[in-house]
C-alpha cells in the first residue's frame, strides 16, 4: 500500500466511498464524478500503477478484476443492455490515480467517439 496514493487510502477505508462489490483482492466503488449512471471504479487491492503492469505482474489477480466488473455489471443492472469499460493508462490518457482501475460506465446508450 502506498500512503500518498488515494485508491490504496480507499483499500485502508481511510478516505471513503461507496463501496458497492468487494473480494479479498478487489475493491468496487462509485466514481464521485460519474459520466452515467453506472460510474463505478474497479481496483486491486494491491498497488499497481496501470493495468499493464497488474497483468504482467499478476495475471490471476487482472482476471480477478475482470470477475468483479461482471458482478458490477450484473448488480448495477447493465449486463443485458450494455456497458463500457476504461482503462486510462498514463498522463496522455488522462489517468489522474496512479493505481490501475477500471471505469465501468453504463444505464445509458453511449456515444462512439467518447467525448
Amino acid at each position: 500500500m502506498s500512503t500518498d496514493c488515494l485508491f490504496c487510502r480507499i483499500v485502508e477505508r481511510a478516505v471513503p466511498a461507496t463501496v458497492v462489490y468487494e473480494t479479498d483482492t478487489v475493491l468496487a466503488f462509485r466514481d464521485i464524478d460519474p459520466q452515467a449512471p453506472t460510474h463505478v471504479l474497479v481496483i486491486p487491492k494491491e498497488h499497481h500503477p496501470d493495468a499493464a503492469t497488474m497483468a504482467a505482474a499478476d495475471p490471476g489477480l487482472a482476471g480477478d478484476l475482470l470477475a468483479v466488473v461482471g458482478e458490477v455489471a450484473k448488480a448495477d443492472g447493465v449486463d443485458d443492455s450494455g456497458y463500457r469499460l476504461v482503462f486510462n493508462t498514463g498522463a496522455d490518457a488522462n489517468q489522474t490515480v496512479f493505481h490501475v482501475h477500471c471505469h465501468v460506465l453504463g444505464g445509458r446508450h453511449l456515444s462512439w467517439p467518447p467525448g
